[in-house]
C-alpha cells in the first residue's frame, strides 16, 4: 500500500463558541488568542471508563507516583504478577487502561504490565499536559518500576515513547501504534480547526518554543526515530482519520531497525484491540 497525503484531519468537531472566541480574541489581542489556543491545545478531554477496560482497572494495583521533573503526580497501574515487565503508554485524552487488550495478552505470557494516566488524564490530577510531561512520566516510571523488556505506545504516547528512548530509556524492543510524525503538522491542523490566522499559529509556536527552550520540530517522532537504535514495530491503519498513515512510513524510514504493519478498517482506536495486531506485536517481541 502507498501512503496517503499527510494531513491530520481528526474526528473531533470544535464547538462554535470556541471558534467565535478565537475570532474575538484575534481581533483584540493576538497574544491573548495565542494563550487561549495553547490552553485548548494542552487540555485533554476526560472520558468515562469503557466497560472493556473495567476488568483491568479492578485487577490492577494502583498508586499515585510523583514525577519530580514536572512537579506532577500520575496514577500508575501494575497489572499482573510476572517478573518481566512491559510498559504501555496511552495517547492524548486516553487512560492507562486503554491498551487493556494488549495488557491482557502479555499478562497471560507471564508479564506485568505497567501503565499510567498521564498528567491531567484519567485519574491523574491536573487540567493541562503536553508531550514533554508524557516523556518525563515514562522516564520516572522506568526509574521506579523498570527495567522494561518491551514498550508499546499509542498515538501521542508513541511519539513520547520514541522521545524517551532517544533520551535514554532502555528497552529491548518497542511497538508504536497510530503515531504522529511531525509536531508542526499536528499543531497546524489544530489551528486550522479553530479557524485561526496563520500569524496567530506562528505566535503560538514561538511562545511554546520559548517555554521549552527547543524548537517544536525537535520533538517530532521522525526526528526522535533517527536516534533510536532498537528494533521498532510501526503499526498504523490505512483508514486512520486522526493521524494519516503517511506518518508511519515517514517514521519507519528514519528508524535504524523497523518493521511496518499497515492494517485496514480499524481506524485510530479500534486497532488497539485487534487480535491480529496484538499477535504481530507478540511475534515481533519474540513471544
Amino acid at each position: 500500500m502507498k501512503p496517503t497525503e499527510n494531513k491530520y484531519n481528526g474526528t473531533v468537531k470544535v464547538p462554535k463558541i470556541l471558534l467565535a472566541t478565537v475570532k474575538v480574541l484575534e481581533a483584540t489581542s493576538p497574544k491573548l488568542a495565542a494563550k487561549f489556543a495553547i490552553k485548548l491545545f494542552t487540555t485533554p478531554v476526560k472520558h468515562a471508563l469503557p466497560k472493556r477496560e473495567q476488568e483491568m482497572d479492578r485487577n490492577s494495583v494502583q498508586e499515585r507516583v510523583s514525577v519530580p521533573e514536572i512537579g506532577k503526580d500520575v496514577n500508575v497501574y501494575s497489572y499482573g504478577t510476572g517478573e518481566k515487565k512491559i510498559l504501555l503508554i496511552h495517547g492524548w485524552s486516553g487512560r492507562g487502561t486503554q491498551l487493556c487488550s494488549i495488557a491482557d495478552c502479555f499478562v497471560k505470557k507471564g508479564y506485568t504490565s505497567i501503565s499510567f494516566d498521564a498528567p491531567a488524564h484519567g485519574k491523574s490530577p491536573g487540567k493541562t499536559s503536553d508531550m514533554t510531561e508524557f516523556v518525563a512520566s515514562i522516564l520516572e516510571l522506568e526509574r521506579k518500576y523498570g527495567p522494561f523488556e518491551y514498550a508499546v505506545g499509542h498515538s501521542l504516547g508513541a511519539m513520547a515513547l520514541l522521545n524517551a528512548i532517544r533520551i535514554g530509556m532502555r528497552t529491548d524492543k518497542a511497538a508504536i501504534i497510530g503515531s504522529g510524525d511531525i509536531i508542526k503538522d499536528i499543531m497546524d491542523s489544530f489551528w486550522n480547526k479553530l479557524g485561526m490566522e496563520v500569524a496567530t499559529g506562528n505566535l503560538v509556536i514561538k511562545m511554546l518554543e520559548k517555554k521549552f527552550g527547543k524548537s517544536i520540530n525537535s520533538y517530532s517522532a521522525y526526528v526522535a526515530a533517527t536516534e533510536v537504535a532498537i528494533p521498532v514495530l510501526v503499526i498504523h491503519d490505512q483508514d486512520d482519520k486522526d493521524v494519516p498513515v503517511s506518518a508511519a512510513y515517514h517514521i519507519a524510514k528514519h528508524l535504524t531497525k523497523s518493521q511496518l504493519m499497515i492494517t485496514q478498517g480499524l481506524g485510530h482506536r479500534k486497532i488497539l484491540g485487534d487480535k491480529n495486531v496484538i499477535k504481530e506485536i507478540q511475534n515481533f517481541f519474540g513471544l
